[in-house]
C-alpha cells in the first residue's frame, strides 16, 4: 500500500491526499485509492494567463525591494539555467528554472500571493516540464530568462513583470500550437 511505501500512517496520508484532491492534483476514487488528475486543454489554456499575471505581480514586488543579496542569488541560479541549457539536460534546467520563480515568489514578500502562485504551479508541474522539450524551446526559454534577469540588474520593476508575463505566456502559446498538432495527427491516424 501507499502508506507502507511512503512509511506512514493512513491517517496522514488520506489528509495529504485530501489537501491535493482540493488543489485538483489528485482525484480520490471510492474503495479504489486515488489517481493523478490530467487537466483538459480548456483547463490548462484557462491556467497560463492567471499564472503569468500572478508570476508578473510577484516579479513587479521583488523587483521594488531586491537587495544585492537576493541578485546574487539569482545570479547563480541563472548561471545554472545557462549552464543546463548549453549541455541540454532539461531536467535539470527545470529544476534551477523552478528554483528561480520560487525565489522570485518568495521575493515578492507577499505570503498569499506566493502561496497560490506555488499551488497553480504545482497544477501546471507536467504541462511545464513537457514543453521544454520542443525543438528549440529549452534555447528561447534561457533567451527569455536573459530577458528577466536584465530587467532585474536595471531594478526596473515594469519591465521584469513584463518579461515575466512573455514569458509564461510564451509557454502558453507553445503548448497550444503542440496540443492543435497533436489534434491534427489524431485526425489523421484515423482518417
Amino acid at each position: 500500500s501507499m502508506s507502507q511505501q511512503l512509511a506512514i500512517s493512513r491517517t496522514p496520508l488520506r489528509e495529504a491526499l485530501k489537501v491535493l484532491q482540493q488543489e485538483g492534483i489528485v482525484e480520490l476514487i471510492p474503495r479504489r485509492g486515488c489517481r493523478v488528475k490530467e487537466l483538459d486543454e480548456q483547463e490548462l489554456l484557462e491556467l497560463f494567463p492567471v499564472m503569468a499575471n500572478l508570476e508578473g505581480l510577484c516579479i513587479n514586488l521583488a523587483t521594488q525591494k531586491l537587495s544585492d543579496a537576493d541578485m546574487k542569488q539569482l545570479e547563480k541560479i541563472h548561471a545554472r539555467l545557462e549552464k543546463y541549457a548549453t549541455n541540454g539536460s532539461i531536467d535539470r534546467y527545470y529544476e534551477a528554472n523552478r528554483e528561480f520563480h520560487t525565489t522570485i515568489q518568495n521575493l515578492s514578500g507577499n505570503r498569499w500571493l506566493n502561496r497560490i502562485s506555488s499551488e497553480l504551479r504545482n497544477v501546471l508541474l507536467l504541462a511545464r516540464h513537457r514543453q521544454l522539450t520542443f525543438p528549440g524551446r529549452l534555447q528561447v526559454s534561457l533567451e527569455e530568462h536573459q530577458k528577466i534577469m536584465q530587467a532585474l540588474r536595471k531594478r526596473d520593476p515594469d519591465a521584469a513583470q513584463q518579461a515575466m508575463l512573455e514569458h509564461i505566456c510564451s509557454q502558453e502559446k507553445i503548448l497550444r500550437k503542440e496540443m492543435n498538432n497533436s489534434k491534427t495527427l489524431a485526425m489523421e491516424v484515423s482518417a
